[in-house]
């Protein structure tokens, strides 16, 4: 009869639980659905300060001056002022490895001739789970050292990509701090930013790590770099409708976050391949730049924000016209 009466107990608060849960995924789904109503302001769209993340090809030797050629005819007609160059990884110690970039001074003399107006940053990264070890100074101090090796390849500056950083990694903060004897153009992207409080700590406990960042030290990270590039894709929501909300909520709370005298951007999915079957139909260019223009028509004009395209080599020709159409 006890064994019973526990058993019954413990269904009862199981099915408690999950109701919650359930409520409160509902209540966040309909607060993300109401971020994406309305129709945006006519000016809420591109300034010409847009960025666009790009593959390894373009510094390993596989592309040449007429393909960065074929690129700036198609740059020239968007609002790319910044793109991220992928020229890394960093080695599990931290090392950057030069054989890694061979053709990236070409590339960037191709840059500077056919896109005089776009910065270069170097794209650098790797995996800090079970990966590097920021938290080793020696690791950070390899860091570092490729760094300072790369930028005298000629490019204008540093794009760094770890993942996952947790909320709080005050290694991480130290790195953006040393990284500045190295480079005048620092930049980061970063995870989302907690949408509404309790999320950080339910989504943590569920993967294991970090998927938002709260704002406070989303701002200590703002502090230290020159540009920040939300990775507002991979949501896992199923609808277009919940991802414009979550895209619409990711730059309200940004664009409060960021000063205007720093650059804002907001990731774009050009990719297609989530690894989930609704990511592809929920996610998009388009969706991303709607839910980016509703936020932008609420919080007043800002010249330095834009989107972020992830990633060139991904990127079809549908999303370019998501692109040039919804936001350019």
């Amino acid at each position: 009869m006890i064994v019973r009466t526990v058993i019954r107990r413990s269904l009862r608060l199981l099915a408690l639980a999950l109701a919650i849960v359930v409520a409160l995924a509902g209540l966040v789904a309909v607060a993300l659905r109401l971020q994406f109503t309305g129709a945006p302001a006519a000016w809420a769209k591109s300034t010409g300060n847009d960025a666009l993340w790009m593959g390894h090809m373009w510094v390993d030797g596989r592309r040449t001056e007429e393909d960065v050629e074929q690129l700036a005819t198609r740059l020239r007609a968007t609002g790319v002022k910044d793109v991220y160059v992928h020229s890394g990884p960093f080695e599990w110690d931290g090392r950057l490895d030069p054989a890694k970039y061979p053709n990236a001074g070409n590339f960037i003399q191709w840059m500077r001739k056919h896109l005089p107006g776009v910065r270069v940053s170097a794209w650098l990264g790797q995996t800090v789970k079970n990966g590097l070890d920021l938290d080793d100074p020696k690791s950070r101090e390899n860091v570092l050292a490729g760094v300072a090796a790369i930028m005298r390849q000629g490019y204008d500056g540093i794009h760094y990509n770890f993942e996952p950083i947790g909320d709080g990694d005050a290694e991480f903060l130290d790195l953006l701090d040393r990284t500045r004897q190295h480079t005048r153009l620092l930049s980061t992207s970063t995870p989302q930013i907690e949408p509404y409080a309790g999320m950080r700590l339910s989504a943590r406990a569920v993967l294991g790590h970090d998927k938002y960042w709260s704002e406070g030290y989303f701002r200590q990270v703002v502090d230290r770099v020159d540009q920040v590039a939300i990775m507002t894709y991979d949501s896992f929501l199923p609808l277009q409708t919940l991802y414009g909300g979550h895209v619409a909520r990711q730059a309200a709370l940004a664009l409060d976050l960021v000063p205007d005298a720093k650059s804002l951007y907001m990731g774009a999915p050009a990719y297609h391949d989530h690894g989930v079957p609704w990511a592809d139909q929920a996610e998009s260019v388009a969706t991303a730049a709607e839910g980016v223009r509703l936020a932008l028509s609420e919080h007043g004009r800002r010249e330095r924000f834009g989107l972020a395209l992830y990633v060139d080599f991904a990127a079809t020709e549908e999303d370019w016209q998501e692109y040039m159409t919804r936001w350019r």
